[in-house]
């Protein structure tokens, strides 16, 4: 959702935050408010109502008014106003109020929040009411000069300015529009404010704002009274630093937000997939799991369409491709709301969705089935069915998977693919037909494809209609896009490096025999210019990738679409650019990104709108035109792209909001005719830079289009300029149109459906009122979409019959090889991997060390020694274990400057080589006389200890060999002058190892070492390297062979790097602090020797 209502409290302060700045000085609203949140009556809690005052001194003495804060519709008819009050006296009446049940209406719910704020006193005729509401065209400003709660039916009466986009309200303007019946000394100051308003409003997106009553004061202040406001939450990255961090926006009253609502919202905000969750009814019997954004309101539609809107128990849809640990969770959340309580009758789960574009079915069902294993014995004893539908990519590997869960845990299940259409599994799941009257999916069965045959169609179905006026009476405004087709020469550009919607794209090409590829380049700005390879066919080609836009098209003249996949973030500056730059070459310009701000999608559709350039999206998946030309994803695998018979034109041609549900339409149209002409999915933001009837008029006036179809949704208004076009004849081919959404009327409150725009926002914006419109302009409404497909076959078989559509030869269905890495996903081919890693897993929903999330790493404070425990041994040791491990990190961290890996480090660092460069160089110099005396000491000792030589026996024997004894020895540190580190390492080993035998034996050698020289001491490698072996063999978690494996692997060579890289690092930046020069080693310190040798 886009748009969402803040509380009074925000808006107020933002308002009180800006109008004195925008106004430079003019205005100021002060905007005093305390916000009141259970608890304040508890002395324990954080907030009381003594730190309320406290932080508020001026409600002391001031007259208040206290009302709840809940986004409450006419809250003084509803007795929850508290005018001209002393601080104790709202206190006690929100005291009274707080956490109590109160109806509104026809709406119950729970007063939890409230607002407190200085009463201003005025007359009747000081109060007016102003309103600013977004539309496509710009900002409309209602005005009237009587405000209140009596205000009436303000939508009929207001005075209206239109405030065109890219242009400021004038004074001027507002003065002679709407400030018509304000007295005259009043007319400049208000006009001064609601300029200084409209700023506001533009500059923090808001997309609604109504302040009833604004109030002027006698002193000719103007203040706010009443405000209610919605924010457009996908201009966070734009504005969140105005907004600030309290921004807040809260459920709807009459229902408190459910944790496992808040827990997918959470969840939801940290992907790029998308998961929503509504609770509708926590004890409804039928219960939906549905992917996709339009899918999910179908399937809603069709269960409240059949009589079920009371059981129904969500609302909610994954999409976006989530990975397995999201489908997990979010199957899970939805199944512990259903066991909480039991029927009698038992429930129903409906897993269900649209034909899939790009997301891997099986892949989402990994999730979904450890969810439902894991919920077997909740799920069988509250007699809980589920119904599966689903299909896309994958979708046969996925179905199987669950046939295999149903077989192996006896669960009520019934499995269907892409041969029953979406919503059909909706009347077996609500027992209304027999759950055997349509067969399971077959997973060896051979998907045939057939035209279904309608019963006899519907008497005057298509019968001419009689137009109200001419085409000439036909005014609304077309976008470019109405203007623009599609052919098999068509060529794009795709911004962004997205490969698998490329090769998609090219195979589809491939197919429908075009002679060369639909893409001519790619562009993307982080890289140098380039080649990347892709298939044609079964051989190979390279498709050029640029850095700019600019030379891009440049260098592919005959290039007239650009397919943008650039974020939400950047897309506005790259359509900008294209449009400023290049229009003159580029036509149409489809935006897939979801989540642009509103006021970019306005500007941007202005600015094409200027330039001549047609827009598809922004949120959609793309287009498609069979034969000729694919945008992204649309159509789906290779395998839709085959059953749809989309390799070739049909006579039907459809538009659509949904990407997944224009998919289901492929699948739908193809059954039920002779297929797809073209199909958009036009994106499901309020303001898609092409309407439904830009595009219907296209199809109207392609000669080989013989059917059109709409599938439309709540909110907006673009379904009346269609029916404008059917009154007028101006679309004069068959229309079947269908408005999903129709469940909304069923619900209490407002709920925002999958898609930014799918809200109903004022009058004439609901599903029911557009399908009746629709219906009574002449298009074939059916009675529910579950007829959807009937009505099309319908309409097919008259023409037909009339000869209006003639017989299209099928050709050849093509066959296209199979992408390597698509066959391995589907089980049909194997190669051993590349790499095995056995230490780290990226591909969840969080990084995991040897099997831990990362999360339960932080959690349990594992601390560096214990990442690299989990990293390098794959065990998590214990904690002495893990401590000890960072004692030698400390302790190696750094010898001086003079040491070789340190001086080498100096040395390339003052030569101006990087980092990285000189830590390397110093790394370098660690071998058998740097760093190797661990390796050494621990074998060496090791092997002693082993063999059951004594300390005497050993010191011997490697005298006698000549063999220098590894770990013994220091310059400068004796008996006398113990090094502290050894001393540290010690006392740490003896207080907290189970057994030391190794140290011990070290130990002993070095009672042997130093009777002969007190500096022949047990050094600090020597130390760390066996009381390291002790700690391998003998904490519980490696064998004898495990722990000296470790060690003839190079661990403890390891470690020594690894603290010392510390050190190596420090010299490096210390270096660069100082700024030293290049080093030169003095000419007097080397000893320069001629002659031979």
């Amino acid at each position: 959702m886009s748009a969402k209502p803040v509380r009074e409290h925000y808006g107020k302060q933002l308002l009180a935050k800006f109008i004195k700045e925008y106004s430079k000085g003019e205005h100021d609203f002060e905007g005093r408010g305390i916000l009141v949140k259970p608890g304040v009556a508890d002395p324990a809690s954080p907030v009381t109502w003594d730190t309320l005052l406290q932080e508020n001194e001026w409600a002391r003495t001031a007259k208040l008014v206290a009302k709840p804060d809940q986004l409450i519709k006419r809250r003084g008819k509803a007795g929850l106003l508290a005018i001209n009050k002393t601080f104790e006296e709202c206190k006690t009446w929100v005291n009274e109020r707080m956490n109590k049940p109160w109806k509104v209406e026809a709406v119950e719910g729970v007063l939890n929040t409230f607002l407190i704020e200085p009463f201003v006193p005025h007359a009747q005729e000081d109060e007016y009411y102003i309103c600013i509401q977004s539309n496509r065209d710009g900002e409309e400003m209602l005005f009237w000069h009587e405000g209140g709660v009596d205000i009436g039916d303000v939508d009929s009466k207001a005075l209206r300015l239109q405030v065109a986009l890219g242009e400021d309200v004038t004074a001027d303007a507002i003065d002679g529009t709407l400030l018509k019946h304000v007295p005259a000394e009043r007319k400049a100051k208000l006009a001064s404010f609601f300029v200084t308003l409209m700023k506001v409003y533009r500059e923090l997106h808001f997309v609604y704002m109504e302040i009833n009553p604004i109030v002027v004061e006698a002193n000719g202040k103007i203040t706010p009274l009443d405000l209610a406001a919605k924010i457009d939450e996908t201009a966070a990255f734009l504005v969140m630093q105005k907004w600030g961090p309290s921004i807040d926006f809260p459920a709807p009253f009459g229902r408190a937000e459910f944790p496992e609502e808040s827990y997918i919202k959470a969840m939801d905000a940290k992907t790029g997939a998308s998961l929503k969750l509504t609770i509708l009814n926590v004890t409804g019997r039928v219960w939906t799991m549905v992917a996709g954004g339009g899918a999910s309101v179908v399937y809603a539609d069709t269960i409240c369409d059949l009589g079920f809107a009371h059981e129904l128990a969500n609302y909610g849809e994954y999409s976006g491709a989530p990975n397995d640990e999201q489908t997990y969770n979010y199957a899970r959340t939805i199944l512990g709301l259903m066991v909480r309580t039991k029927r009698e009758e038992g429930k129903v789960l409906i897993i269900g969705g649209g034909i899939a574009n790009f997301t891997d079915v099986a892949a989402t069902f990994k999730g979904l089935i450890k969810a439902i294993r894991e919920r077997r014995e909740d799920i069988i004893n509250g007699n809980i069915s589920i119904f599966v539908r689903r299909a896309g990519p994958n979708y046969q590997e996925g179905l199987k998977m669950m046939l295999a869960l149903r077989d192996e845990t006896g669960i009520k299940m019934k499995v269907f693919g892409p041969e029953q259409d979406a919503v059909s599994v909706c009347p077996l799941a609500l027992g209304l037909v027999s759950v055997d009257s349509i067969p399971d999916f077959d997973p060896e069965a051979k998907l045939i494809h057939t035209v279904s045959k309608a019963a006899e169609p519907e008497a005057g179905l298509i019968e001419p209609r009689k137009f109200e006026g001419t085409q000439a009476d036909f005014k609304a405004q077309l976008s470019t896009m109405s203007r623009q087709q599609f052919t098999k020469e068509t060529r794009c550009v795709v911004y962004g490096l997205q490969q698998r919607a490329v090769q998609g794209m090219l195979d589809f090409d491939f197919m429908c025999k075009r002679a060369k590829p639909s893409v001519a380049a790619m562009i993307y700005p982080f890289q140098g210019n380039h080649y990347i390879k892709f298939y044609w066919g079964t051989e190979e080609t390279l498709i050029p990738v640029y850095t700019k836009i600019s030379t891009a098209i440049e260098k592919h003249p005959d290039v007239t679409v650009m397919v943008n996949f650039a974020s939400f973030r950047s897309v506005y500056d790259t359509c900008m650019e294209t449009f400023e730059k290049h229009s003159d070459r580029i036509k149409t310009m489809a935006i897939i990104a979801e989540g642009v701000p509103e006021a970019q999608t306005r500007a941007l559709v202005t600015k094409a709108e200027e330039m001549g350039v047609g827009i598809i999206g922004p949120a959609t998946v793309g287009g498609i035109k069979p034969g000729c030309f694919r945008i992204g994803n649309t159509g789906g695998m290779l395998d839709n792209i085959v059953m749809s018979r989309l390799y070739r034109p049909g006579s039907v041609c459809y538009v659509s909001k949904s990407g997944g549900m224009s998919n289901e339409l492929n699948n739908i149209i193809s059954r039920n005719s002779n297929g797809v002409c073209e199909g958009v999915a036009i994106g499901g933001d309020r303001y898609p830079g092409s309407r439904f009837v830009d595009h219907l008029l296209r199809y109207n006036d392609n000669p080989d289009c013989k059917i059109l179809v709409l599938l439309g949704e709540v909110g907006g208004t673009d379904e009346y300029a269609v029916c404008d076009a059917l009154k007028t004849g101006r679309i004069s081919k068959p229309l079947i149109a269908w408005c999903i959404g129709t469940c909304a009327s069923a619900f209490s409150f407002e709920v925002q459906f999958g898609h930014a725009g799918a809200c109903a926002r004022g009058m004439g914006e609901t599903a029911r009122d557009k399908n009746a419109a629709l219906a009574a302009a002449g298009a074939i409404v059916p009675p529910s979409f579950a007829e959807f497909g009937k009505k099309i076959n319908e309409v097919y078989t008259l023409l037909k019959q009339k000869g209006e559509i003639p017989d299209i030869p099928e050709p050849e269905v093509p066959k296209v090889p199979m992408d390597y890495t698509w066959a391995k996903r589907l089980g049909m081919i194997r190669k051993p991997a590349n790499f095995i890693s056995t230490i780290s897993d990226d591909r969840g929903e969080e990084l995991k060390y040897s099997g831990m999330p990362i999360s339960e790493v932080f959690g349990e404070d594992l601390g560096v020694g214990g990442v690299l425990s989990l990293l390098w041994f794959r065990k998590k040791l214990p904690p002495y274990a893990t401590k000890f491990i960072e004692m030698i990190l400390m302790v190696t961290a750094d010898h001086g400057p003079a040491v070789s890996g340190a001086h080498n480090t100096i040395v390339s660092t003052r030569a101006g080589k990087d980092l990285v460069s000189s830590l390397v160089s110093g790394l370098l110099t660690i071998g058998p006389r740097f760093g190797g005396a661990l390796d050494g000491a621990a074998s060496m000792m090791t092997a002693a200890c082993d063999k059951g030589m004594s300390a005497a026996e050993f010191v011997n024997d490697c005298k006698k060999n000549n063999v220098l004894i590894m770990g013994i020895g220091h310059r400068i540190k004796s008996l006398e002058n113990p090094d502290m580190r050894v001393v540290i390492i010690k006392e740490f080993v003896k207080k907290h190892f189970p057994k030391t035998p190794t140290l011990d034996f070290a130990l002993a050698v070095e009672q042997v070492t130093t009777s002969k020289r007190s500096n022949l001491i047990l050094n600090v490698d020597g130390c760390i390297a066996v009381s390291f072996v002790d700690l391998l063999r003998h904490c519980g978690a490696f064998t004898i062979e495990e722990a000296d494996e470790l060690v003839a692997n190079g661990v403890l060579n390891g470690l020594f790097v690894l603290g010392r890289s510390i050190g190596f690092i420090g010299h490096h930046l210390d270096q660069k602090r100082l700024k030293q020069p290049l080093y030169r080693h003095p000419w007097d310190d080397i000893s320069y020797i001629s002659g031979d040798m």
